[in-house]
């Protein structure tokens, strides 16, 4: 009888020990799933705050753009006492109290709220205190509205605004990366707690049966490794499924998470590259035709002057110069954000004139050239421009071969002759950032790079039907 007590107490002390570890594998299991949940809530509040400060910083960029208006109508009327000149003050003028509504509603917090309403007021302080009025004296002909005082004036006043809006911009990065950061710490805290909760339900799992270690085990590993890719930067990895409820439950909430990420940075990526190719193509048909027609006008206004007019030739002759000038830089600028041969010819003539300007002999090869998805042309030019800036940068190289291949997958292949040696592990915020764009538009990285051998970056994109 006492074997037999014996026996049954070893079974009631196994008994327990199951309910015990059975409790804590479900404490486990709700913690996990309450990281994975909170995660989740944090990303998503971090996408929605990500938004509203692009959103105060497109409206930002609108606004300081309407001050330009005003300032560069009313001097071109004021010069050339040409109607045609204050088109875009009036446009400006009439759109003003809209843009101000929205640029002051589309702020993030109290102090932006108080800078954009100041930056607001003085705005239409500047419009309604110095343009209207200048306008209106040159509409009446008195000769005082081309005085050097009133132009001094209102370059002060737009100087002033512009060095508001700049603080207003840097404000609102600084609170947009302050965001970002905590975002990406809450992250990398909730993928570390839920890797430890399954790491340590794995191994209580694992001491039972191997069943439970098939059914268990395994799955919370696939996961564990996931989330290791996640963290590292791969939001293509996905946990597969499982028949085990709980462990598939959590799968699916990975998965969800980690296309929510993936999705959400390539919307980011897709936004910031539309407004680049937005602002750019506004430079190119807004200012720099204004800048031109300015220039035109200038010249028609120095045939019409007599060289015996020394003081006015000099001044519009350096006029023209300073315009041409501004018409070259805002070309350039134009180009590095969002070049215009990429939107009118495609991704092979935009890397060719990438190639040109390169400081490193680069030859750059198509096959099977053709028209994709302007998303991806997109993509696939700055991935080329940051792996031959990388080239040029890093490793020493002194040709770089660029081929590029049309196909079910779009292939780029980017080659040089430098030092080699790169790994990802060390890599820079240059090669993180390609692999980024890659990964966010579901590509593949490959990099060959044995030291003192060159290196080969291989990627492939898919393209969308």
């Amino acid at each position: 009888m006492n074997a037999g007590r014996e026996h049954r107490g070893r079974l009631l002390g196994l008994t327990s020990l199951t309910i015990a570890a059975s409790g804590l594998l479900a404490l486990l299991i709700g913690v996990g799933f309450a990281v994975l949940i909170w995660a989740i809530d944090d990303s998503n509040n971090a996408t929605a705050a990500r938004r509203a400060s692009r959103s105060a910083l497109v409206e930002a960029g609108t606004m300081e753009q309407l001050l330009v208006d005003l300032e560069t109508g009313q001097r071109g009327y004021v010069i050339t006492q040409h109607e045609d000149f204050l088109a875009p003050w009036v446009a400006a003028r009439d759109a003003l109290p809209a843009e101000t509504r929205r640029f002051t509603e589309n702020t993030t917090s109290r102090a932006q709220q108080r800078a954009a309403q100041r930056i607001a007021r003085g705005v239409r302080s500047f419009l309604d205190v110095h343009s209207t009025p200048l306008v209106e004296m040159v509409r009446r002909g008195d000769p005082a509205a081309a005085d050097l005082k009133e132009t001094s004036e209102g370059k002060a006043r737009v100087d002033a605004l512009r060095a508001e809006f700049d603080r207003y911009v840097k404000n609102e990065r600084i609170q947009l990366a302050e965001r970002e950061d905590a975002a990406e710490a809450n992250s990398r805290q909730a993928v570390l707690a839920a890797a430890l909760g399954l790491a340590a339900s794995t191994a209580l799992v694992a001491v039972f049966t191997v069943l439970q270690h098939r059914a268990v085990v395994r799955p919370v590993r696939g996961a564990a490794a996931a989330a290791r890719k996640l963290a590292g930067g791969d939001l293509c990895v996905r946990v597969p499924p499982s028949r085990v409820t709980e462990i598939g439950t959590l799968g699916a909430s990975f998965n969800n998470m980690a296309s929510s990420l993936q999705n959400s940075r390539r919307r980011i990526m897709e936004s910031t590259e539309a407004v680049h190719r937005r602002t750019a193509r506004d430079l190119h048909d807004g200012a720099q035709q204004r800048l031109v027609s300015l220039m035109i006008g200038l010249r028609l206004a120095r045939e019409l002057i007599p060289d015996t007019e020394t003081s006015a030739v000099d001044l519009l002759d350096q006029s023209i110069d300073n315009a041409q000038t501004a018409i070259n830089e805002l070309r350039e600028l134009a180009s590095g954000i969002y070049p215009l041969v990429l939107t009118v010819k495609g991704l092979v003539p935009a890397v060719k004139d990438l190639a040109s300007r390169c400081p490193v002999a680069t030859v750059v090869e198509s096959r099977d050239e053709h028209r994709i998805s302007t998303t991806v042309e997109s993509n696939a030019y700055f991935v080329v421009a940051e792996a031959v800036t990388n080239a040029v940068k890093h490793a020493r190289a002194s040709r770089i071969d660029v081929l590029v291949e049309f196909g079910d997958m779009l292939g780029i292949t980017v080659s040089d002759d430098g030092i080699g040696g790169m790994d990802m592990a060390h890599a820079g915020s240059g090669m993180t950032g390609l692999a980024d764009r890659v990964a966010a538009f579901d590509g593949k990285l490959a990099i060959d790079s044995p030291a003192g051998s060159g290196s080969t970056i291989r990627i492939q994109i898919p393209i969308p039907d």
